[in-house]
């Protein structure tokens, strides 16, 4: 994993998005010395958003054993209607 402050990474771009894509190099973006982004392979992504997913439908499927219901009111400003 490499690490690079955003201000160098901007004039490196092109080359750091080639370590990402090519070389498989997660890339840790710093402003101040703290860690704000990382510019990382696409299947990286692709796994999460996956392993997010299989969350998700594992949360809904507990969900939908449980008894009861939610009132309206609730729902609504649960979902800030």
């Amino acid at each position: 994993m490499t690490t690079i402050s955003a201000v160098k990474a901007r004039a490196k771009f092109s080359d750091l998005i080639t370590k990402a894509a090519f070389e498989k190099d997660r890339i840790v973006l710093t402003r101040n010395g703290k860690e704000l982004a990382a510019l990382v392979p696409i299947e990286d992504v692709l796994l999460l958003e996956e392993l997010e997913n299989k969350s998700d439908l594992r949360a809904a499927r507990k969900a939908l054993k449980e008894k009861g219901s939610v009132p309206w009111e609730k729902l609504k400003a649960d979902l800030r209607l």
